[in-house]
């Protein structure tokens, strides 16, 4: 983006623009400007699109007598007599004052503020947010208020804060901004979309989300912000989908009958169906994108090896990218036992190989001598080449950055790719997040699955829950125990290395109990997982590094502690590790929680083994912004659309987003001009 430098772009009266250096705006300068850019803020434009996270209602005062008890508010008063200011023994100062609401007196408290005493002048009216309190000397007490102008009454915004740019800094910079735009702020929408859908211009959208004088001026810049933003990330999932539309990709024969005919089971109804959409776009000339989302246990693996099949039989070659070694290793097991009957070289590729070993496997690869490679983020790395890659597997995509996934796409010519994910989400949401893929779900389950019984009990019942797990051992099953934290803390959360140790001295001594956590040598990983898998080991403890990639279906019992430190779809992955074979088997979440949300949380687990139904509940508790935890879809960051509570605009958006498209592929034409630049300004940071 273009961005002003030099003199004040402001000198001889000419206005600013959106893309106008923030340290020209009045208020910031060089120094500020610095902490407004380690929050992603360089230009006018960002600034004003740094929208507030909370707002402060000061639009209808309250007298004291009127403040609730519980909750901050607004108070008009004026200051009666002169404050007074005192040291305390720590070295730091309190500032007082008293304040009169016509009625009522409070005295106000400010601690370390050594300029407040000059703000508090006699007489002078302020409107007071805070706390409302009973007083020691007078009838109310309210401890450090923010202090406004009675000129500021409505509803005050509050802005992420740094130490070096508090949330009044960012305010001011956006009224100076706002005020140097002037009537300057061109619109994002066409003009005809605004008619036609009772929108605010730009301008004063921005305006009224800023400084909004009640909650019906928020409510009106907020709706149309949203629809610009949510309509502009359709235009650009669109146009990414078109982008990739226009063929020059391998074209793969459908030989997944061959390989289906050769399996020991008969495939789900789901996963025919995902199977034949999948080679259908093979077929087509046109680059394969599309998300295959499952529930734990739903055939995923089995879906990708048909393809690869077809892949290879085709004369291409194929790459599975994991998360972990562990699940690398898995699938290459499991690719072995399904390819054993045929032609089909399989290898696996990973960080822990010797050096040898990676040398010879490249090798192989780059002459052609592999047909499938399958392995950990050692794929991506820059002396991996293939010879014909056409089919890209990566599992767990949200465990993936988008650019890693375009890294290994790199390495073919227009390659097929396939994003698999055992995490239930909601399709609303899997359209925004996934928006440039084709989305396949497996929603029916293989036979044999037994459903998992699931309990919430307390730490009381923990010397039974061992009993438990012994009676299982001793009938020739083996059981996991989950903890939240590797090392113990303060935080009074059961440690899994210092748990592991006292089990197998104490209540489990004779017994193989085994220790797994993310941070062990990849080496270690491999071989307590081998050991667990093999039978060697009855008990395993462990982080939540068991989440996805371990399939033993011996495993018929797990116990997680502090299970109310996990999100609901979290927990759900964790109870897929256990009823993968013929045995009943059982989840046990262990927790003293009281809170509401947590309750709701154990109950909802024990209630259902649906895992969209466990997703739309976890949405619905945590929100879209912690639906994932840290962000890893790589598509943009939204601003201020709510992608639960904002449903209604975002079936809107993609109506009318497939319209412009439809007419305007490229959104060439001039009256989308406007749109088109807001797709580039939204996507400027993706890189697929």
């Amino acid at each position: 983006m273009k961005r002003t430098v030099g003199r004040d772009p402001t000198e001889n009266g000419r206005l600013m623009e959106l893309s106008t250096d923030v340290k020209f705006v009045k208020s910031v300068g060089e120094k500020r400007a610095r902490a407004f850019a380690r929050l992603g803020v360089l230009t006018v434009g960002d600034l004003l699109r740094d929208f507030p996270r909370a707002y402060e209602d000061c639009s209808a005062p309250l007298t004291l007598a009127e403040a609730p008890a519980d909750a901050p508010c607004c108070i008009r008063a004026r200051i009666e007599g002169l404050s007074r200011t005192r040291n305390t023994f720590a070295g730091g100062i309190v500032t007082t004052a008293e304040i009169y609401d016509g009625l009522n007196r409070a005295e106000i408290v400010f601690f370390n503020n050594k300029y407040i005493g000059k703000i508090l002048d006699r007489g002078g009216e302020h409107l007071f947010y805070g706390k409302v309190e009973a007083g020691e000397y007078t009838g109310y007490k309210m401890t450090a208020p923010l202090m406004y102008s009675p000129d500021n009454a409505g509803l005050i915004p509050v802005y992420p804060a740094t130490s070096d740019l508090p949330s009044r800094a960012v305010s001011a910079a956006v009224k100076n901004a706002l005020d140097a735009m002037g009537g300057g702020i061109p619109d994002s929408l066409p003009s005809r979309l605004i008619e036609k859908y009772r929108l605010l211009r730009t301008g004063e959208a921005l305006k009224k989300i800023h400084f909004p004088k009640d909650a019906d001026e928020l409510a009106s810049a907020r709706r149309t912000l949203v629809f610009e933003e949510l309509l502009t990330l359709q235009l650009g999932l669109y146009g990414m989908k078109s982008s990739r539309s226009s063929g020059g990709a391998p074209v793969i024969e459908d030989r997944s009958g061959e390989f289906t005919s050769s399996l020991p089971f008969r495939l789900t109804g789901a996963q025919a169906r995902a199977i034949a959409d999948c080679c259908a776009d093979m077929r087509s000339g046109a680059p394969m994108n599309r998300l295959l989302q499952g529930d734990v246990g739903s055939g995923k693996t089995a879906v990708a090896a048909a393809l690869c099949y077809s892949a290879a039989k085709s004369g291409f070659q194929c790459a599975v990218m994991a998360p972990t070694e562990v699940l690398a290793k898995q699938h290459y097991d499991t690719f072995l036992s399904f390819f054993g009957g045929t032609d089909l070289r399989v290898a696996l590729l990973t960080g822990s190989m010797t050096a040898k070993g990676k040398r010879e496997t490249k090798a192989l690869l780059e002459s052609g001598e592999i047909d499938v490679l399958i392995g950990t983020h050692a794929l991506i790395t820059p002396d991996v080449a293939f010879r014909s890659l056409a089919l890209v597997v990566t599992d767990e995509q949200h465990r993936f950055g988008v650019r890693q996934r375009g890294a290994l796409v790199s390495k073919g010519v227009t390659p097929h790719t396939l994003v698999m994910s055992a995490t239930p989400i909601p399709r609303t949401l899997a359209l925004m997040i996934y928006g440039d893929l084709d989305i396949t779900v497996l929603d029916e389950m293989p036979p044999g699955r037994t459903p998992v019984k699931t309990y919430s009990v307390g730490t009381d019942m923990r010397g039974r829950i061992y009993a438990f797990l012994k009676k299982q051992i001793d009938s020739g099953r083996q059981c996991f125990i989950v903890c939240p934290a590797v090392e113990e803390s303060d935080a009074g959360l059961a440690a899994a290395r210092e748990y592991a140790e006292k089990l197998s001295r104490e209540e489990f001594a004779g017994y193989g109990v085994g220790l797994l956590y993310g941070s062990m040598k990849p080496k270690d990983k491999n071989r307590v997982m081998e050991d667990f898998a093999s039978g060697k080991l009855s008990l395993l403890v462990s982080t939540t590094v068991i989440e996805v990639g371990v399939d033993v279906p011996n495993a018929t019992v797990m116990a997680v502690e502090n299970a109310e430190r996990f999100g609901l779809s979290q927990l759900h992955q964790l109870r897929g590790r256990i009823g993968r074979g013929k045995h009943e088997s059982f989840c046990i979440l262990i927790s003293d929680a009281q809170n509401p949300d947590a309750l709701d949380r154990l109950g909802i687990m024990c209630r259902t083994s649906d895992g969209f139904k466990i997703a739309e509940e976890d949405l619905r508790l945590r929100g879209p912004g912690d639906f994932f935890g840290q962000r890893q879809s790589g598509l943009p960051d939204l601003h201020i659309a709510d992608l639960q509570a904002d449903g209604r605009i975002i079936a809107a958006s993609q109506k009318i987003a497939r319209e412009i498209i439809t007419e305007d592929p490229t959104l060439s034409k001039p009256e989308n001009a406007c749109l088109r630049k807001g797709v580039s300004r939204l996507f400027r940071d993706y890189s697929a």
